[in-house]
């Protein structure tokens, strides 16, 4: 991809306006999105393998569990903020620069936590300061998937941005393979009590990695050509897209929010799901380890099926895929809590690369294309950020409300938990169903309406 080197988007040549590279705008979006979310995911799992111990009381250990998972949920109390700030960064100065800001950002953040004192060395103050710091990594997050996905779609064909887009979602995923495969060796090599001491931080520091690899990577990053000339020829000034948002797409915005709910499968399967396996109040006896691989497995499946049903989705549709997967997986949770249940590692892999690996990338693999095709391009980041960090900022408060309903002692949480998981995707799915389909139209056709 070429670079408009010490030329503004003014001063632009018209064969730059004129050119798309959907290849390489998703080989960014696969990079970015995966060193962004290895930090993301990397504090997923902490909060419920180590942070319990490590940061909080330790006497009930219900208060510990569900105080780290609390923890957990505060990186997406601010994402709505990270949301509407770097969402109208994105559609008033561009694309790749909120793009390399969100990422350093992040980076620095995941840095720190590494660096933390713990609650035996100062008490609460180390809580304090992993809010915070959590806090500043939801805000980062929130323009990284937005801003990504807009650029590919805005650069795909018509006919294929459904593929295109998928694999900045697969980045995502690989960034979760990521940060698992750094902790495994680590949790598996060392002794529980170096683990907890030192062991844990080595991931964190490393993600020094992600500040230097984000600014080479990301600086060169050229905007879509459609962005350039919509932002040559009106660069007046235009109303903050957070406004113009609320104003013109109401509706939309609140569907996009109930659509975002379908993360609750993987709020039940890789957040309560490895905390009912593996902490002693469950009673399960699942090693830390072995759930790591267990999170490995999903992973890798979600690599493979992602731009499967991406490209799936540009020829039979959206919709039918996010409400299909979405109630599938929903549905199998249940299967998947029970097979923890019943201590049986194998069939744990098996339902988890079912729910999680097939049917829930049946709606992730395709939602992101689908909710850029439901803005037009003023405030199309916008529209998606706000519209994805409020429906995350609600769902991540599902992990502690599926420990306050089930806690440790209590009968049929494998019942209880699947019930609520498809109770909440069949309001995704109604939401889906009442967005407008898109399959087969042009962006420029969907930019009309």
């Amino acid at each position: 991809m070429s670079v408009m080197h010490r030329k503004d988007i003014q001063s632009a040549p018209s064969d730059t306006l004129n050119h798309k590279d959907p290849r390489k705008a998703a080989m960014s979006g696969w990079i970015g999105s995966a060193l962004e979310y290895y930090d993301f995911a990397l504090y997923s799992l902490a909060a419920t393998l180590l942070f319990p111990t490590i940061f909080f009381p330790t006497e009930n250990p219900t208060v510990g569990i569900i105080a780290s998972l609390a923890t957990y949920a505060v990186g997406y109390v601010s994402r709505p903020l990270g949301a509407v700030v770097l969402g109208a960064y994105g559609d008033k100065h561009g694309r790749k620069k909120v793009l390399v800001f969100a990422m350093l950002l992040m980076g620095f953040a995941t840095f720190a936590v590494g660096l933390l004192p713990t609650y035996g060395q100062v008490g609460l103050l180390a809580p304090l300061l992993l809010v915070i710091l959590r806090l500043i990594q939801g805000f980062a997050v929130a323009g990284e998937l937005g801003g990504a996905s807009a650029m590919i779609v805005e650069h795909s064909p018509d006919s294929r941005r459904g593929f295109f887009a998928s694999f900045s979602l697969q980045g995502t995923q690989v960034g979760s393979i990521l940060a698992t495969a750094v902790l495994i060796p680590l949790a598996a090599l060392l002794p529980d009590d170096q683990f907890h001491s030192w062991g844990w931080r080595i991931p964190f520091l490393l993600s020094a990695v992600v500040i230097i690899a984000g600014y080479i990577i990301r600086r060169r990053v050229q905007e879509p050509p459609a962005y350039l000339a919509q932002s040559h020829d009106a660069p007046a000034k235009r109303r903050f897209p957070f406004v113009e948002l609320l104003r013109t797409h109401p509706w939309v915005l609140v569907r996009c929010v109930a659509m975002t709910f379908t993360n609750v499968i993987g709020m039940a399967t890789l957040i309560f799901g490895v905390s009912f396996a593996t902490q002693k109040g469950y009673g399960i006896g699942f090693s830390s380890s072995e759930f790591l691989w267990v999170t490995m497995a999903a992973n890798i499946a979600a690599v493979v099926t992602i731009p499967v049903f991406g490209a799936l989705s540009d020829r039979i549709g959206r919709r039918t895929l996010m409400v299909a997967g979405g109630l599938a997986g929903g549905l199998l949770t249940m299967g998947y809590l029970w097979a923890i249940q019943l201590g049986s590692l194998p069939l744990v892999f098996v339902c988890v690369v079912i729910v999680q690996g097939i049917f829930f990338q049946m709606w992730n693999g395709t939602f992101a294309t689908f909710f850029q095709e439901q803005f037009p391009m003023r405030i199309r980041v916008t529209g998606f950020a706000v519209s994805q960090n409020i429906g995350l900022m609600i769902a991540s408060f599902f992990p502690s409300l599926f420990t306050a309903i089930a806690p440790p002692g209590s009968a049929n949480i494998p019942m209880v938990i699947g019930l609520t998981t498809l109770g909440i995707c069949a309001v995704s799915a109604v939401a889906t169903l009442l967005s407008r389909d898109t399959k087969g139209k042009s962006l420029d056709e969907l930019e009309a309406h």
